[in-house]
């Protein structure tokens, strides 16, 4: 038994993480610490001054771990990595784990290449982005390499020039074929340096050197040459003037707003590098509704900047941080981006006006989705609330589990089971039973069985300290049928002292759900509410997943030949003796000569395969 008074007084007054877990041992929150005990010895104290999430939260709490780590920037680290880990309750959750790519110009070596990476290294090479639209990045690299005629391939030079002949790029006028030593590296590096220019928006110095070389090939009657520089020309021009319309004035910058609605927030950010808009993108967070809008904004930069890989100079926020972890996650940026990184929350100027326009966008996204976030709310979230309030249960309900039984006429019985969290299928939690201690079709047994194995799973996982989705016994239990389904969990959950209420989802003459068995008392539910519409979801998966298993199983068994029973004859020879025979009757006919004819077959196989079908015990059937 854990004794949390006992346990706080272990604490050390070191950095590090703590984790706090319910009664079915699930973390339901992740924090970190400057000081271990201090930190968390404030959660079991006065709640005059705690937050309404840790109001909220402590209740809850029936134990804690923690892990000591040598510096508060390490459990920031860990904090984040265990939060994407656990998904906890309590914590406010980054749902996109998007990784965006850039533009890599490898000028740490002599002949430099030009190329698109999700990874940022600390490698020397030059990093373009992040870019949020792909394809555009992707025609911007493009039109690079039509532009510039700088090597894509991976060749370690200047060791393997000489090596090889140029590849086609080279033919095509794509690469000047540094590989074959056609270039120095100097001449290389001036269309290096271009590309560089090209990259950053200095389009006008590239433009007016082409326009001189232009004149010149026209001159000198190279027609083909000032046509091609031309089309470079035109492309560049087209470049610069997209790249104009998003000119910021500003050099690396984010600027991050957000708006929320019940425990959804959507928070937009706009990529400025260089200067100049390269993009911008939305993402999602799942928010427990006593969360401040400060938390909120907190708990993204963390998430957020811990996976990407490029922290910018400046992140421009539409508030401000907890004040208690400004200064540390300021210091954190800048340690992982090696120089000094400024948290601006402006509030007037141009700053102040980009700020103002993230969040318009994301209030214009935010109502183009939030019908949709409120439909799927009440879908949801909504309907576990109709369902508890339709059987009349004191607590909310968070997880569902949902039994069948399925087989043929006794054969191949077997049981399901499917999870619902919150009013949503978790796939990850569904678990198959075959049915071991039962012969023939009776599904009461049957689900006794079943019921028995889960909760024995659940109890050992807690005996042993593990935790799965076994560990976390369900808040209501629907078993697909009626009263005989009821019972049997009834009568499984009184053997082992547990109290959960057990439903039955009962169908009408037509096998659709008509309503609930709960009590002794069918219960009538408006067919058109969202509790009926999550009842039926739930009854048609449940039975489809045991449906599914058992016909796998019966598959299995009609795909079994006699043949399989032959000793020492494999799959190969199985195979060729129907091809040849075409049926198992005709290779039971015939003889050993017979059976040599098939290539596969040896004499002892021939003989073992004859033998077989003559057996006393055989011919007697």
């Amino acid at each position: 038994m854990f004794d949390i008074a006992e346990e706080l007084k272990k604490l050390p007054q070191k950095p590090g993480v703590y984790l706090m877990k319910d009664a079915d041992h699930h973390v339901i929150y992740v924090g970190k610490a400057v000081n271990l005990r201090n930190r968390v010895r404030q959660y079991f104290q006065s709640s005059r001054n705690q937050t309404a999430k840790t109001r909220s939260m402590v209740p809850h709490i029936r134990e804690f771990e923690y892990i000591v780590t040598d510096s508060e920037m390490e459990a920031l680290i860990l904090e984040c990595n265990l939060i994407k880990k656990y998904h906890p309750y309590y914590n406010i959750m980054l749902k996109d784990d998007k990784t965006y790519p850039y533009i890599k110009v490898t000028v740490q070596e002599m002949f430099p290449r030009i190329f698109v990476t999700r990874r940022v290294e600390k490698d020397k090479a030059k990093y373009y982005g992040p870019f949020t639209d792909v394809l555009a990045m992707k025609e911007t690299v493009e039109t690079l390499h039509k532009l510039f005629p700088i090597r894509k391939c991976k060749k370690s030079l200047p060791k393997e020039i000489g090596k090889e002949r140029p590849c086609l790029n080279f033919h095509i006028g794509q690469c000047l074929a540094p590989c074959s030593g056609k270039v120095s590296a100097a001449a290389y590096q001036v269309y290096v340096k271009d590309a560089m220019d090209f990259l950053e928006g200095k389009h006008e110095d590239i433009m007016k050197k082409m326009e001189r070389e232009m004149a010149e090939a026209a001159e000198s009657m190279e027609y083909e040459k000032a046509a091609s520089l031309r089309d470079k020309l035109r492309a560049i021009q087209s470049v610069a003037q997209k790249q104009k319309m998003a000119n910021t004035g500003l050099g690396d910058v984010d600027v991050i707003a957000f708006v929320r609605a019940f425990q959804e927030c959507l928070v937009q950010v706009f990529f400025i590098r260089g200067g100049k808009m390269t993009g911008r993108e939305n993402f999602t967070l799942t928010a427990p509704e006593e969360q401040s809008r400060s938390e909120i904004l907190t708990a993204f930069v963390k998430q957020f900047y811990s996976g990407t890989a490029f922290i910018p100079k400046e992140i421009i926020l539409q508030e401000d941080l907890m004040e208690e972890e400004r200064g540390f996650i300021a210091d954190y940026l800048a340690r992982r981006r090696g120089s000094k990184v400024t948290l601006t929350v402006p509030v007037k100027g141009e700053k102040h006006k980009l700020v103002e326009l993230a969040h318009q966008n994301a209030m214009l996204i935010f109502e183009q989705f939030g019908e949709k976030l409120r439909r799927e709310e009440q879908r949801t979230k909504g309907a576990m609330e109709e369902l508890r309030q339709a059987l009349g249960l004191p607590t909310p309900l968070r997880r569902v589990e949902a039994y069948d039984i399925s087989n043929t006429q006794g054969f191949a019985s077997v049981g399901s089971m499917v999870v619902f969290e919150d009013g949503k299928a978790k796939n990850s939690d569904y678990r198959k039973f075959k049915i071991k201690t039962v012969i023939g079709a009776n599904d009461y047994a049957s689900m006794k069985e079943v019921i028995t194995r889960r909760l024995n799973h659940a109890i050992r996982e807690k005996t042993e300290g593990k935790a799965s989705s076994f560990t976390r016994l369900p808040d209501l239990i629907l078993m697909d049928g009626g009263k005989t389904q009821v019972h049997a969990a009834e009568e499984v959950l009184a053997a082992f002292g547990m109290e959960i209420p057990v439903c039955g989802m009962v169908k009408d003459e037509k096998h659709r759900t008509r309503g609930l068995l709960f009590r002794e008392k069918e219960i009538q539910m408006p067919l058109t509410s969202e509790g009926f519409k999550l009842v039926t979801r739930i009854q048609d998966e449940v039975h489809r997943f045991a449906i599914t298993y058992h016909r796998k199983l019966r598959q299995e068994r009609n795909l079994h030949s006699v043949l399989d029973d032959i000793p020492g004859i494999g799959e190969v020879r199985r195979k060729a003796l129907l091809r040849h025979f075409g049926s198992v009757e005709n290779i039971a006919q015939a003889e050993v000569a017979d059976l040599l004819e098939v290539a596969e077959m040896t004499i002892p196989s021939a003989e073992q395969v004859y033998a077989f079908f003559h057996r006393e015990d055989l011919q007697m059937q």
